[in-house]
């Protein structure tokens, strides 16, 4: 096969895709093009370990610049496309280059939700989704001050236990009543909520904001009751929204991501796409889903590389997702929105348990607190009738 393949996005789904393009023996040309100047490289470390300075930018790389080159993948970074013209089967870059191609596979990705509220422009309001909003966190975090934390989901709990074990003083302010809420149920975000408790991070729950008020950089974030919270830097982690709009602007069909069907053909069917920007249905789980999660990446650009290349496609994931709270691991298998039943097993006290999500008596998803093994047959019994022994005992 010899057509001309571009890639757009240079994540963990632009490279898996390129990866397996290259191993499927795909002879073509191989374009891959990187809005930032970085080669491909891992997301969830930017969050624990990169932030917290115990690894560098190399140790995320995916893989070394060699490889890109012993593969002959043409790779451009640092470039930003503008459009894709379909008819001419070409992306333009903003500097008005076009590269052609015959085939296009669309992975650019999420970006951080932005508040439109007054003051989010003011220095020390920062967002976590690239290595240079880490580089942008770092020299404010280097002496222990205030950081104020908008948002209880998975990044803003990370940073929070990063920070406090940092030295500072941290407020976590969540809209709803509990963290992690979309996410996980009442039991499991009571846990969390006193595992940062107990570490010295202060919590405010129902809380809302209105804005950031400071003379040239934040000095508090006003609360939607009048108060204020006085700051030295402030975290926005409230989710991340699919970069799909140069797609919508070619025509393509989008809804809160680009839609694909189960190869990730979209509905241009010399354009596929795969990672975090896709939106599929699930025979699974009954609906329409947008994942994001290394594994959707991976697993999606595979299945996306193997349609390129001839094979049949059918992509319907049991998702899973983790997230590092200081020694807390939280493992997640299947999507527990729409359950009707939750079963707890284990003593949260422990510090090692699981959580079970049932609708109509057959298992949607699994919480596995410090319970790796859970976690593991979670993944092959998902979508099974709940019975003894689907799930394993604890202690």
């Amino acid at each position: 096969m010899q057509d001309s393949i571009v890639i757009v996005g240079a994540g963990q789904a632009g490279a898996q895709a390129a990866q397996s393009l290259r191993a499927g023996g795909h002879g073509g040309r191989i374009t891959l093009l990187g809005e930032e100047p970085h080669p491909p490289y891992q997301r969830p470390p930017l969050s624990k370990k990169h932030l917290a300075g115990e690894i560098g930018d190399e140790a995320l790389h995916l893989r070394p610049p060699s490889f890109y080159e012993q593969n002959t993948i043409d790779c451009r970074f640092g470039v930003t496309i503008e459009a894709i013209d379909r008819e001419a089967r070409a992306v333009i870059l903003s500097g008005g280059e076009r590269i052609p191609y015959d085939r296009l596979v669309l992975a650019t990705g999420t970006r951080p939700r932005a508040l439109p509220i007054p003051g989010a422009e003011l220095a020390g309001v920062v967002t976590l989704r690239k290595i240079a909003d880490v580089e942008a966190m770092r020299p404010l975090l280097k002496a222990p001050g205030r950081v104020a934390i908008v948002g209880g989901g998975y990044i803003g709990l990370e940073v929070a236990a990063v920070a406090r074990a940092m030295g500072h003083e941290v407020t976590v302010i969540e809209a709803q009543d509990r963290v992690m809420k979309r996410v996980v149920s009442p039991s499991v975000s009571a846990y969390f909520e006193a595992l940062h408790r107990e570490r010295g991070v202060t919590l405010m729950l129902n809380t809302g904001i209105t804005g950031f008020s400071g003379t040239d950089r934040i000095e508090a974030v006003q609360l939607a009751d009048g108060g204020s919270l006085a700051c030295d830097m402030a975290l926005v982690a409230v989710g991340a929204v699919p970069n799909d709009e140069v797609a919508a602007a070619a025509g393509i069909d989008v809804d809160d991501g680009i839609l694909v069907d189960g190869s990730g053909e979209t509905s241009d069917p010399s354009i596929h796409a795969a990672g975090d920007c896709t939106r599929f249905f699930s025979a699974l789980y009954g609906r329409s889903i947008r994942l994001e999660s290394v594994q959707n990446a991976i697993d999606q650009a595979k299945a996306v590389a193997g349609a390129i290349l001839g094979a049949d496609a059918d992509y319907d994931p049991v998702p899973w997702f983790w997230s590092d709270q200081y020694a807390t691991k939280l493992q997640i298998a299947g999507l527990s929105q729409g359950h009707d039943e939750a079963r707890t097993f284990g003593d949260p006290a422990s510090g090692s348990f699981y959580v079970a999500y049932l609708l109509a008596g057959t298992l949607v998803a699994v919480d596995s607190i410090n319970h790796p093994r859970s976690h593991m047959m979670a993944r092959r019994a998902i979508g099974k009738t709940f019975e003894e022994g689907l799930l394993p005992p604890v202690g």
